[in-house]
C-alpha cells in the first residue's frame, strides 16, 4: 500500500530534518521540501486513477466539462497554495505564508465564478 511508503518517507524526512537542524539549520528546510516532494509524487500516482473515475462519472451525467475542469483547478490551487504556505511557514516566514494562503483563497473565489453563474442560471430557470 502507498500509505506505508508515504508514512515511511514522512518519518525518515522528519528524523533527518531534526538531526540536520542541530548541525546545519539552514539546510534542514531543503530536506523537508525534498521529502514533501517525494510524498507528492507518490500521491500523484494514485491520483491518475481518480481522475479517470471522475471523467467517467462526468460522461455518465452529461454535465458540462467546464464545470469539471473548474473544480479540478480549484482543488489543485488549494493544494498547491497549502503546500507552498506550509513550506514558507516551516522556513519561518509566516507573513509570506499567510499572504500565499490569502491569495489562493481570492484566486479560488475568482475561479468559482463560472460555477456560481451556472447555479444562478439554473435557479432562475426553476423559479416561475
Amino acid at each position: 500500500m502507498d500509505i506505508f511508503k508515504i508514512v515511511a518517507v514522512g518519518l525518515i524526512t522528519t528524523i533527518c530534518a531534526v538531526i540536520l537542524k542541530q548541525v546545519k539549520p539552514e539546510l534542514s528546510i531543503f530536506v523537508g521540501v525534498a521529502g514533501s516532494l517525494v510524498i507528492v509524487f507518490l500521491i500523484l500516482n494514485s491520483l491518475s486513477s481518480v481522475f479517470g473515475e471522475y471523467k467517467s462519472l462526468l460522461d455518465k451525467t452529461g454535465l458540462n466539462n467546464g464545470i469539471f475542469s473548474c473544480v479540478l483547478k480549484v482543488i489543485g490551487v488549494g493544494y498547491l497554495v497549502e503546500f507552498a504556505g506550509g513550506i514558507c511557514a516551516e522556513a519561518g516566514v509566516k507573513l509570506v505564508a499567510e499572504k500565499i494562503l490569502f491569495a489562493g483563497k481570492i484566486l479560488i473565489l475568482i475561479m468559482c465564478m463560472p460555477i456560481f453563474k451556472n447555479l444562478i442560471e439554473i435557479i432562475i430557470q426553476l423559479v416561475p
